[in-house]
């Protein structure tokens, strides 16, 4: 080969024959890969799709829960039994305050299951033997009870015990007594006779009270050991109908805690078991079955309807704090009856802290 055919490349340097394969081409210089947009439109599709999963998944479970808490509510409304609001014309609309509810417990000794034993005695009429103002507001269960031997003036009546009102002239006068003798208004009307208490209780599966010593009331049928007991729908009837209780202390029965003042205390005590009980997170798969049973014991206004009964359970399920008082009394008979009457300015003081929704326990 001649000097004349020898060819040089000029980047490399290197003499190439002709002819022979070309060289290959020199890898560029290296060079960084172009940094992604910021707004690259797949990673963010990515990181998305779960959080939205879970979003659905999240927004499912709480309309199907919104729609069982509905169902439950609407079967409870449906099941009791209403009072038509002409029957009722005390009652007073809803306004801005706290929504009142008179709960009354009767003692009509109509149909009594057998298991409620023979401790009720052979009355004729029907009292009220329980009367209790309730409400929620600023996230506080409040209960103010009034003692069925308090002295009122019952309107077109006279002078009587409060419970005599509901004998007089049924749901609407006893309405119409609670509200002249608290000054509150009532808004809702709810009523359980002792037998459907009894299937209340059971329903929820009984209520929890811590006994110190065995008790006992000859009267009311009550009978229990010391300890902690669960009592079903029979026993919580003797035991908040109980004015003669007794406790075995040292080996006696000492009669301890009797009369309407204790008891009331008792009645709170399961009221606000049995409200907690039916608001239970733990309660809710059974929810609806439980509402209709209850339903099925009460008797109420024509206006507690569905969403009232809706938005009163859910304020209790949140409510943190229960208060519970009873309307300070001190006894005065009369007439050879035995009276209580409200004690100033004490009973005044306490119905203006519930009427507002203020706390009712004392500062300090």
């Amino acid at each position: 080969m001649s000097t004349d055919e020898i060819l040089l490349i000029p980047d490399a340097g290197h003499p190439v024959a002709p002819g022979a394969p070309d060289a290959p081409e020199a890898a560029p210089p290296f060079e960084e890969p172009p940094a992604a947009p910021e707004h690259e439109e797949m990673e963010p599709r990515r990181r998305r799709r779960p959080i939205w999963t879970a979003v659905w998944v999240l927004g499912l479970v709480a309309v199907g829960a919104l729609g069982w808490l509905l169902l439950s509510a609407v079967l409870m409304t449906s099941a009791i039994e209403k009072i038509p609001a002409d029957a009722l014309p005390s009652l007073d609309a809803v306004g801005n305050g706290p929504t009142n509810y008179l709960l009354v417990g009767t003692d009509s000794r109509e149909d009594l299951s057998p298991e409620l034993g023979d401790y009720f005695g052979d009355f004729g009429g029907e009292r009220a033997d329980v009367i209790m103002v309730l409400h929620v507001e600023g996230g506080r269960l409040q209960m103010v009870s009034l003692p069925r031997d308090l002295r009122v003036d019952i309107p077109g009546r006279g002078a009587a015990r409060i419970n005599a009102a509901y004998a007089y002239g049924g749901p609407d006068l006893l309405v119409a007594t609670v509200k002249q003798t608290t000054g509150l208004p009532i808004h809702h009307y709810l009523e359980v006779r002792f037998g459907d208490f009894a299937g209340v209780v059971d329903a929820l599966g009984g209520v929890s009270v811590e006994f110190p010593y065995a008790a006992r009331d000859g009267k009311s049928g009550l009978s229990v050991a010391a300890g902690t007991d669960v009592l079903n729908g029979a026993q919580a009837v003797s035991y908040v109908r109980s004015r003669s209780y007794e406790e075995l202390r040292d080996g006696s029965w000492l009669a301890v805690d009797q009369g309407d003042i204790a008891r009331t205390a008792r009645q709170q005590l399961v009221v606000d078991q049995l409200l907690a009980s039916a608001t239970r997170p733990t309660r809710f798969p059974s929810l609806p079955f439980v509402a209709r049973s209850l339903g099925n014991s009460l008797r109420a206004d024509a206006g507690l309807s569905t969403g009232t009964l809706l938005k009163f359970g859910l304020a209790v399920a949140r409510a943190d704090v229960t208060e519970t008082a009873t309307l300070p009394t001190r006894n005065a008979p009369s007439g050879g009856v035995a009276y209580l009457a409200a004690v100033e300015p004490d009973a005044t003081a306490l119905l203006q802290s519930f009427a507002t929704g203020q706390s009712m326990v004392p500062a300090g």
